[in-house]
């Protein structure tokens, strides 16, 4: 039993998605965060800041090292995030005279936010692929019922006469705009997080900016200045998911109303019903719907998280762990819905 749909033994069938949620993982998360710790290790390693013995020592520690998540789990609970502790037990694995040189000049949300947009980047390119998925899916409704008629509909009233390609132009064309979207936003967004205690990566002098760059080119991210309380990229990216998911949502919902009139479309594998077995209900149509509200109402709380006191929040910070990770997975549930929604159409029109 879980609090939430999207991990839930059952209800993930229906509302999850096993490969966003796999990015999400305690195991994906603590791999991303030795992967930051590699990746600086060597980048001060050739900037001077540290020992070529610091790092050769880092990396090959690093190479078999898993840490104790069970002590990880009560220093959270004591310092809100598991940086210090991962780095104490790193530390002492490395052990002296090598140790003190893990981390240098990083502080915990270098690591967390690095960390987090590693993930990113192999979720930006499963998101990216059910889109392809979904476009194609519904442009072949279009080659297989575009000339077929529909009942135009405005306002929920009967309008004039339309073709199915009128109609699946509206589901199509936003999807492919967010393709478009999500490719621009990649670039601002899958950037390494590095700046040290407030910002100032004080701790690497005027070396700085070259250290920040071989981490990131190490790392396949961007470069970028610090952004610890500037969350706009993420606000943004959480905006194009409600997006998806609210174009998504006209998709299905547009579906459930053709279905509910049971002329105008003709759909397999229908969900049944506990008292009227003649019932076939619109079961990924309604999810989809639901799934748009979902983002829509999370999106408010990411834009809550663009309050990003000083140099460094933990409530907003915390935020952000609690809605981003179900807004992806609620997009990727949508995509991967609204593929097989379509399907299950085997006509269309008249």
């Amino acid at each position: 039993m879980t609090v939430s749909p999207f991990d839930h033994p059952l209800l993930s069938a229906l509302l999850g998605d096993e490969e966003a949620a796999r990015h999400f993982s305690v195991e994906a998360e603590i791999d991303a965060m030795l992967a930051f710790e590699r990746a600086l290790a060597q980048a001060e390693a050739e900037n001077g800041i540290i020992t070529k013995d610091d790092a050769a020592a880092i990396m090959a520690t690093l190479a078999t090292f898993r840490p104790d998540t069970a002590l990880l789990r009560a220093a959270i609970a004591r310092d809100g995030v598991i940086v210090p502790e991962l780095v104490r037990q790193i530390r002492a694995a490395v052990g002296e005279p090598h140790g003190q040189k893990v981390h240098f000049g990083a502080t915990s949300q270098d690591v967390v936010d690095t960390g987090l947009m590693l993930r990113l980047k192999y979720v930006v390119e499963h998101l990216g692929l059910l889109l392809t998925e979904t476009v194609m899916r519904i442009a072949s409704l279009e080659e297989r019922f575009g000339g077929r008629a529909l009942a135009g509909m405005t306002r929920m009233q009967p309008a004039i006469p339309i073709k199915v390609a009128d109609r699946t132009m509206a589901w199509r064309a936003p999807l492919q705009r967010h393709q478009e979207r999500l490719s621009e936003q990649s670039e601002r967004l899958l950037v390494v997080q590095f700046g040290g205690a407030a910002g100032t990566l004080e701790k690497l002098g005027g070396k700085g900016p070259a250290v920040r760059a071989a981490l990131a080119t190490k790392l396949g991210l961007g470069d970028a200045p610090q952004w610890h309380s500037q969350r706009d990229a993420l606000a943004d990216f959480s905006g194009l998911m409600s997006l998806v998911t609210g174009s998504l949502g006209k998709f299905g919902q547009d579906i459930a109303l053709m279905a509910q009139g049971g002329t105008e479309i003709e759909l397999s594998g229908g969900g049944g019903s506990s008292a009227m077995p003649h019932k076939r209900n619109p079961v990924k149509a309604e999810a989809l719907v639901a799934l748009a509200r979902f983002n829509a109402t999370q999106l408010s709380g990411m834009h809550q998280a663009l309050v990003h006191e000083q140099e460094r929040s933990g409530t907003a910070w915390t935020l952000e762990w609690l809605l981003l990770p179900q807004m992806i997975v609620a997009t990727a549930a949508s995509l991967r819905l609204a593929a097989e929604l379509a399907a299950q159409v085997e006509g269309l029109g008249h």
